[in-house]
């Protein structure tokens, strides 16, 4: 027998109970608690009062074997406890009632789920680690997700957790602890805990802070087999064990003691102090006066059962002072080694009756006189719900943290100045980060093999941002620079506005020398797609940053540094629910949406809904064409047809009236001197745009260009060639006659008035006015909407002519074009008056994402504000979304559609009358409503690929939609 094997069977007589902490199992009729715990107790052989100290392993996805193994533990040997490891929730719930059913006495049931079930369980769900939580100044919010993990551990029938981790970090290299700690602060580690610590019991749930008392420090010397704390007794007490002095104090109900072995506690050398009576019954039972349930760490270590006789470690652990012996492994024969100690005196009933009877209390305390069977139905929602997705997410925007700040340029503003690129570092994943990077602005990726080519690819850039992906998939995986990339950002950084975005320990700095060059810096500790998705939002403003790093970084940035930067008025994105909106409700849009490609009514759907500034819904459904060869993506372009009419043309107008170039009572003939002395001269702006000035619907110009006999476009107006007489492009090989031009706008001067004055929508004020604007500025839509509202709103993929700045594969095809142009319109605007002008229409013409229309919308209804600048004055955009002729039975506004006045109309009937939108003919919507702040975008392809399909139109499936959308808000 080993030496520290002698000193277990006399230092039994030396064990003490303490009274110093009220016990946390007593409940309020003690009395009767009591005379339960007696009569159990009693009623017990040896055999069974020895089983109730062993709680062993049990795994939901390991079979039919191992399960008639537990069971049979259950049954004959009357073990107290099973611990759960893998599988799924449902399935070791099922096993749960199947093993409490056997069990005499019902099972104490545990698990190691720290960050949630998604540790044990394969799920997908996981809260932060410690180390980000450490960063959260609000200890509500860890509170928060300790309940959260009770209620879902109660829920599976779990009683006990294996958390919290109590390490206060010392060591940056130390990665037994890794983001297990919450931090190098004792009294912030020691809140965090204990808010952790009292939200998992509130539940009725026991915490269980671990690894007592220190979780130790990587191997001093090869012949040492166990992790090894070389702090000082006094250094210990004031450092790692004081978390513990604090959850006593608040009443924990159970604590583990680690496998490190700590010398300043323990003399005997390698002893650890799981089995060191030292430490378990001099330290913890009797000096710190803990009266709950002391668990052993795991005993089917290697390291403990190395050259031991089987029970030799379990009853070591016992003795030591143990209640709770975790994970033996020959059960059969532990019980055997333990009955012998009893026969020989070396265990004394006193001593099995102590831990035995608290085993008891706290079943008796957590309801386990008798067993209830766990509903099984709906686990999956009650363990992963979006009530935990909110929490996680509040959690990390608490948490991410903005260390250097330089030249006020977190977040990014004056996009319409910037060129972005994006540099990755690390070997794990940052898909989500850059995908949402580019909602905002767009980025480039540069990606080289040689540092000199990424330098000089660089060199246009003005702000680089560099993530530093690192897997944490466990929370002490590596979180260091390597070499290499060191050298990499330090030469970037030298050369170039640099923000460096760290998804890693925020330790992964301290390999960094100099931090001169790098101008910003942001620890988001972790590389979930939630922490890659919140930051990029913090970079552009739509949230911020307000963490405090719970560590230090040598002494350039101290413990507790943290910047908190501004927001701007920018679109973020979030769940449903953070905005008043049920998403279970929110979904019914998906099978509209299903709907609209399983029947044809278009090839694809871009859908985006936004509420109270944060998008709630960014799906797609379908293909680009039937063929179903390329799916839609979010950054796909469409052909948004006459939406074009309140995003390119209606803000320039809005801001020549703001600007005092016209009025909405300015006349046509006062305006554009060709208009003079025409039956259109007195017309007026508000009239024009309200769609009720008795003009034509449209004109058809194309047909005066094609021959008469084939129908071809004629050669005497179209060439396959581009030359100076032929340099207008309708399409691919297809170029216009300049003096065409000149004569649509005649033709539309010379056309007659509807016969009576009534609402009729027409596009041809819209041709009038992209006249007037571009004569005014000098320039075409297409460079002053770029120059005015795009690139500074960050609209990268709004454009006209999309071939000239994206691949042909992101754009959406339009139509088969057998009438005009005679092939796939793709990249080329639909509309034929549009085509006819170089693509450049104000009533149709530009091609858009979801995302990019939502902008302008937002920008519309925020007063005329988006990011960090002011396009409008809030009165000029309540000017033009005002119904001027409602009482004639006209509802537009000046260029916004508005809300039907009768039962037929552009909405669901349920959208305020302040709302505002518009319809394309393509198969495109926008509506916008400020008095519940929602944008709603529908993007499809309805005429691909003829337009002739009307199936999309007569179904109103854009305005069910949108009924939806009111209905999913919560009252």
């Amino acid at each position: 027998m080993k030496k520290y094997s002698i000193v277990l069977l006399v230092i039994v007589s030396l064990f003490i109970i303490s009274a110093q902490q009220p016990h946390p199992f007593y409940t309020q009729n003690y009395t009767a608690q009591d005379q339960w715990i007696d009569s159990v107790y009693n009623n017990m052989t040896p055999k069974e009062r020895i089983g109730q100290l062993l709680t062993i392993a049990a795994y939901s996805n390991k079979g039919l074997a191992h399960e008639n193994r537990v069971k049979q533990h259950i049954m004959k040997y009357h073990v107290g406890g099973i611990t759960f490891f893998q599988g799924n929730p449902t399935r070791q719930a099922e096993l749960t009632n199947q093993f409490q059913k056997l069990s005499k006495i019902p099972l104490l049931i545990s698990m190691d789920a720290e960050w949630d079930l998604g540790k044990q369980l394969n799920s997908a769900h996981r809260f932060p680690y410690n180390m980000m939580l450490g960063a959260i100044e609000n200890d509500t919010i860890i509170e928060q997700i300790g309940q959260r993990i009770g209620e879902h551990s109660k829920r599976i029938g779990v009683h006990v957790n294996f958390a919290p981790i109590t390490a206060v970090q010392i060591e940056p290299d130390n990665m037994i602890i890794g983001n297990r700690s919450y931090g190098e602060d004792i009294n912030s580690v020691s809140n965090k805990a204990a808010a952790f610590a009292k939200g998992l019991q509130r539940t009725g749930t026991i915490a269980v802070a671990k690894y007592f008392p220190s979780l130790g420090n990587k191997n001093r010397n090869t012949s040492n087999e166990f992790p090894t704390s070389v702090l000082s007794e006094t250094y210990l007490d004031s450092i790692q064990i004081a978390p513990y002095k604090r959850l006593i104090s608040d009443n924990i109900g159970g604590i583990m003691v680690g496998n490190s072995y700590v010398p300043s506690l323990e003399p005997i050398e390698n002893l650890p102090a799981s089995l060191s009576f030292n430490i378990v019954t001099k330290k913890l039972r009797n000096e710190m006066g803990f009266n709950g349930l002391i668990f052993s760490d795991a005993l089917n270590e290697k390291n403990l059962t190395k050259d031991k006789e089987v029970g030799e470690v379990e009853l070591a652990a016992f003795l030591a002072g143990n209640d709770v012996l975790l994970l033996p492994e020959n059960v059969p024969a532990i019980i055997e080694k333990f009955e012998q100690a009893m026969m020989l005196g070396t265990i004394k009933e006193e001593r099995l009756a102590f831990s035995v009877k608290n085993i008891l209390r706290a079943k008796h305390k957590h309801g386990l006189k008798t067993f209830e069977a766990i509903q099984i139905d709906s686990i999956p929602e009650a363990v992963h719900s979006i009530k935990d997705d909110l929490l996680h997410r509040k959690a990390v925007k608490h948490a991410i943290t903005a260390v250097k700040v330089s030249d006020n340029l977190l977040p990014i503003k004056s996009l319409d100045l910037q060129k972005i690129a994006y540099v990755a570092m690390g070997d794990a994943d940052g898909t989500t980060f850059v995908n949402t990077l580019r909602k905002y602005a767009a980025v480039k990726i540069i990606k080289e093999k040689n540092l000199a080519d990424v330098v000089e690819k660089l060199k246009p850039y003005t702000i680089v941002i560099i993530g530093f992906h690192k897997s944490d998939a466990t929370p002490t995986e590596s979180y260091k620079f390597t070499n290499r990339e060191i050298v990499w950002l330090q030469e970037i950084a030298r050369t170039n506005t640099v923000i460096l975005d760290v998804f890693a320990s925020p330790y992964s700095l301290l390999k960094i020398k100099s931090f001169t060059n790098i101008d910003n810096i942001l620890v988001s500790y972790q590389n979930s797609d939630v922490s890659q998705e919140i930051s990029a939002q913090i970079i552009f403003g739509a949230l911020k940053a307000q963490g405090k790093l719970p560590v230090a970084i040598k002494d350039e940035f101290p413990i507790f540094t943290g910047i908190e930067t501004t927001t701007l008025p920018r679109l973020g994105y979030d769940l449903p629910e953070s905005v008043g909106v049920n998403s279970i409700k929110l979904h019914r849009i998906d099978s509209l949406a299903a709907l609209v490609v399983s029947e044809k009514m278009a090839p694809g759907v871009q859908l985006l809904i936004a509420r109270k500034g944060k998008i709630i819904y960014h799906k797609n459904f379908g293909y680009h064409t039937y063929e179903k060869k390329r799916k839609v993506t979010d950054r796909d372009i469409y052909d948004i047809a006459s939406m074009t009419k309140i995003l390119a043309t209606l803000p320039l107008v809005m801001h020549l009236e703001e600007n005092k170039k016209l009025a909405l009572t300015s006349k046509l003939g006062d305006l554009l001197p060709t208009f003079k002395g025409s039956n259109k001269e007195k017309l007026t702006i508000v009239e024009i745009m309200s769609h009720y000035a008795q003009l034509k619907p449209w004109i058809p110009f194309y047909i005066n260009t094609l021959d008469s006999v084939t129908k071809k476009p004629d050669s005497k107006w179209y060439s396959t060639k581009k030359s100076k007489t032929f340099n207008i492009k309708v399409a691919d090989k297809l170029y216009m006659n300049v003096e065409y031009k000149d004569s649509m706008m005649q033709r539309i001067i010379d056309s007659d008035l509807l016969k009576r004055k009534r609402y009729k929508y027409s596009d041809l004020p819209f041709y009038i006015l992209k006249e007037y604007v571009e004569t005014q500025y000098n320039g075409d839509l297409n460079i002053l909407t770029q120059r005015f509202f795009y690139q500074s709103l960050g609209a990268h993929s709004m454009t006209y002519n999309p071939l000239e700045k994206f691949s042909k594969n992101m754009i959406v095809p339009s139509e088969e074009d057998d009438y005009y142009r005679n092939q796939t319109l793709q990249g080329y605007v639909h509309d034929m008056g549009a085509a006819m002008q170089g693509g450049i229409g104000g009533h149709a013409g530009l091609f858009s994402n979801a995302n990019d229309v939502a902008k302008m919308m937002q920008m519309y209804m925020q007063g005329g504000t988006y990011g960090d600048k002011k396009y409008f004055d809030a009165a000029t955009i309540a000017k033009f979304n005002t119904c001027y002729y409602c009482q004639d039975d006209n509802r537009r506004g000046v260029g916004f559609d508005k809300p039907q006045l009768g039962d037929a109309g552009p909405t669901c009937g349920c959208v305020s009358m302040t709302s505002f939108g518009h319809s394309g003919f393509t198969g495109t919507y926008t509506w916008a409503d400020p008095d519940e702040e929602i944008v709603y975008v529908f993007l499809s392809n309805r005429t691909y690929p003829t337009m002739s399909n009307r199936k999309l139109i007569k179904t109103d499936i854009r305005t069910k939609i949108q009924k939806l959308i009111y209905e999913a808000i919560e009252k």
